[in-house]
């Protein structure tokens, strides 16, 4: 046999057994026993309140026809503390010069929408970037004393030919109320005037005093939060997510 063919045999078997060798490998991988499958029971249960939020109603509104949809329709301020309203003077607002402060859980009907230059600083574009004009819902307040009046604040902007658009995360599309039944009605008359009472979970505490926050500690249920509460300070203590302390801040 000649040398070169002596190398093609000697080759061809080198071949052969990394083939088989690979194809061992390949088999003992697709049946070795993976980790075990956490059953259903031995998963951590998600509370009430996280079910709602994994439900919460979403619309991801990218122009001015989404917020146009809107109109004639209630919703619900879930980012309490964080929007200025202005009188609705004709589809302009005077900046200068607000009513006021949304709160949690204020039910607003749309009424309208109209773009406003703003202000290049200061309150008035604290929660909404000024860009190129904002964009504001006007509404009516039907809970209120003033159920006519004419209210505007703004939910996003338009910048560099596009808009950005925060309906998302300034309101609830669906009654709380509902939506947190769970709570109670008794915790719901205390978030409805506002009230910290001992016992309040973190979500309760922000639904009734508002978002503007400084949490101290990085774990939630467990830290102590300072609320600004519409500018008369409140500092939570919460442990396992429950109001143990309530301490105004003057």
């Amino acid at each position: 046999m000649s040398k070169g063919a002596k190398f093609m045999i000697g080759g061809t078997i080198v071949l052969l057994l990394a083939l088989a060798i690979r194809i061992g490998l390949i088999y003992r991988a697709n049946h070795e026993q993976g980790p075990a499958l956490k059953k259903v029971e031995d998963m951590a249960p998600i509370s009430d309140d996280e079910a709602v939020s994994y439900t919460l109603r979403k619309l991801r509104p990218d122009s001015l026809k989404d917020v146009r949809d809107l109109i004639g329709k209630t919703v619900w301020v879930s980012a309490g503390g964080q929007m200025d309203f202005y009188y609705d003077a004709g589809n302009h607002v005077d900046y200068a010069h607000a009513v006021g402060t949304l709160q949690s859980p204020t039910p607003l009907l749309i009424q309208g929408v109209f773009e406003q230059v703003a202000p290049k600083s200061g309150r008035a574009v604290f929660r909404i970037a000024p860009g190129q004009r904002h964009v504001l819902v006007a509404f009516t307040m039907p809970n209120s004393d003033t159920s006519t009046a004419l209210y505007a604040t703004p939910v996003g902007y338009f910048d560099a030919g596009r808009y950005t658009i925060y309906d998302d995360q300034l309101f609830f599309y669906d009654d709380p109320h509902e939506l947190y039944k769970h709570w109670g009605a008794d915790m719901w008359s205390h978030i409805d005037k506002h009230e910290a009472v001992l016992g309040m979970s973190e979500t309760q505490a922000m639904m009734a005093l508002g978002e503007v926050i400084d949490p101290r500690g990085d774990k939630p249920g467990n830290r102590t939060i300072y609320f600004d509460n519409n500018t008369h300070p409140v500092s939570i203590e919460f442990v396992n997510d429950k109001a143990v302390k309530i301490t105004p801040d003057n």
